[in-house]
């Protein structure tokens, strides 16, 4: 049997977002005195509203 779809349709059907994806690193103070790091991607619509991001 052949195949039905091939690699090149797959990526050609996919649609390329909009926008900027920014990696937030949040670091966070434990009662204990330590620190952890929280890592998330937020998607933005312009690269200059990183500063807006809390």
């Amino acid at each position: 049997m052949a195949k039905q779809q091939t690699f090149a349709d797959k990526a050609k059907a996919k649609k390329k977002s909009e926008g900027v994806s920014v990696k937030l690193i949040k670091s966070v103070k434990s009662s204990k005195g330590t620190f952890k790091f929280n890592e998330r991607f937020v998607k933005l619509d312009d690269i200059s509203k990183v500063s807006d991001i809390k």
